[in-house]
């Protein structure tokens, strides 16, 4: 399993992230998007409505990088942050089957190859670790 129990809770409770892309160019884009966590296959799937045609999709199809950070804050006083980065290779595939009609047939995929956390798991733990290739 890519993701421990700890990630799996928190990235179920959230429903928003940030996705890091890097156009041809070399310029770097930072979108919210809404994601899913695809367990059985260690991914983060992101959809859209008309993904397809989005600059983060074109990215990714040109060159397969991607970061992606979900984190909230926990409390103001004392301040209380959590959260979790994802670094890894991802895909831009078309022809998918969406989980509901709203979304495109246009998915990005992203296959962690490092998971950085902080206040995510016992007494709030910081880690980093690396994600074995397949």
């Amino acid at each position: 399993m890519v993701f421990t129990d700890f990630e799996l809770e928190y990235l179920r409770s959230q429903r928003l992230g940030r996705l890091a892309t890097l156009s041809p160019r070399g310029t770097l884009q930072n979108s919210p998007v809404g994601f899913q966590v695809d367990e059985e296959a260690g991914v983060i799937a992101i959809w859209g409505r008309d993904m397809g045609n989005t600059r983060k999709f074109h990215n990714v199809a040109a060159n397969g990088q991607a970061a992606f950070v979900v984190d909230d804050l926990v409390s103001v006083s004392p301040w209380v942050v959590r959260g979790l980065e994802i670094r890894g290779s991802a895909e831009a595939l078309s022809g998918q089957t969406p989980p509901n009609g709203y979304w495109s047939a246009e998915v990005i995929r992203i296959h962690p190859r490092r998971i950085i956390t902080w206040g995510v798991g016992p007494e709030g733990m910081r880690a980093s670790r690396a994600v074995p290739a397949d």
